[in-house]
């Protein structure tokens, strides 16, 4: 790595995430005592993984890696239809298993997808990319994935996709004509979808996003619980590792969606604010490298992996009478709270 590419490199967000790791793996060291750390090993092991990985994208040119774009982006296509043969985990057919390991090829598929298409889109003029036909093109390159992913089925993960597609669209300058027929067809598609397309346990995540208490021994329970643990935290939390809602079983699932609830509950409302204050320099410094890069390539491509920091997918669960099925622990709490 020479001095210009040291001077190049955007070392707050390297900063900013090196913050969030560190954080993250002290609430999910105390998220996961109760299963003998089992969770925290593997997300070290995975940090520890990654750090090469880092050091060697570092290094290795960007337009390099896109011009061999295609290939990840077949080998992920090739993924996804692969783990749709596999067993069902959750209610959904999306990971791999591999000894105690499981891999969602969803994920890395995300990074596939944007390279290719900023590749793509890359040897396009602006108005070559507002040609109905070039921009079918570029729609289909994201609709093979986003299809495989929903048959999973797995709609989150799907519709971040989406968001990646319009936000690099966005930054190549289409046309506002097709922002504003886009914007037409889902205020026109959602309430179809919802209706008449999704699936009972999809539609009842909805509600009970919207309001928890509507189900609230049964499918909300886990937000309720969550909101409780972030309150008890109060300003300073109950200290490292003295969570009552984490470590009496009450939140769940507590090392995956609901991580944020140990560290309120925890570390207290300092300490989430200051999380809240690191994305957003992370999310500022993400865009402004977007906006400043060198050329059309990076730009597309700062902006289709700036989406995947500021809009998370959560994790896929089957609901069986209100009740999370792999949620057996919980289960037990509805039925003594009944009692």
């Amino acid at each position: 790595m020479n001095k210009k590419q040291l001077k190049n490199t955007e070392w707050s967000i390297l900063i900013c995430t090196i913050i969030l790791i560190i954080v993250g793996l002290f609430a999910l060291y105390s998220a996961s005592i109760s299963s003998e750390l089992e969770t925290f090993k593997k997300q070290v092991m995975w940090v520890i993984a990654c750090i090469p990985i880092l050091i060697v994208m570092l290094i290795i040119d960007y337009r390099t890696i896109a011009k061999i774009s295609i290939v990840f982006y077949i080998l992920s296509i090739i993924l996804l239809i692969g783990v749709l043969l596999t067993s069902a985990i959750n209610g959904a057919t999306s990971w791999f298993s591999i000894g105690p390991i499981s891999i969602q090829p969803a994920e890395f598929a995300k990074i596939a997808v944007v390279l290719f298409l900023a590749n793509i889109m890359s040897k396009m003029s602006r108005n070559e990319i507002n040609k109905p036909l070039k921009l079918v093109m570029i729609i289909g390159i994201v609709l093979i994935p986003v299809l495989l992913i929903v048959l999973q089925p797995d709609y989150g993960t799907a519709m971040t996709y989406i968001v990646a597609l319009i936000v690099m669209l966005y930054v190549a300058g289409i046309k506002k004509r097709y922002i504003i027929t886009s914007f037409l067809i889902v205020i026109i598609a959602l309430p179809l979808l919802y209706f008449f397309v999704l699936p009972e346990h999809a539609k009842l995540r909805i509600d009970v996003y919207l309001n928890p208490y509507l189900d609230p021994r049964g499918a909300g329970y886990n937000i309720i619980q969550s909101k409780l643990a972030i309150g008890a935290g109060r300003l300073v939390g109950q200290g490292w590792l003295n969570g009552t809602q984490t470590h009496l079983g009450f939140l769940y699932p507590k090392t995956t969606d609901f991580i944020f609830a140990v560290i309120g509950e925890e570390l207290g409302f300092i300490t989430c604010a200051g999380i809240i204050i690191v994305y957003i320099a992370l999310i500022t410094r993400s865009i402004h490298v977007a906006k400043t890069a060198r050329d059309d390539l990076g730009s597309y491509i700062a902006a289709g992996i700036v989406r995947y920091i500021y809009i998370p997918c959560s994790r896929k669960y089957r609901y069986d009478n209100g009740i999370t099925s792999n949620n057996r622990s919980t289960t037990s709490f509805y039925k003594l709270w009944r009692k």
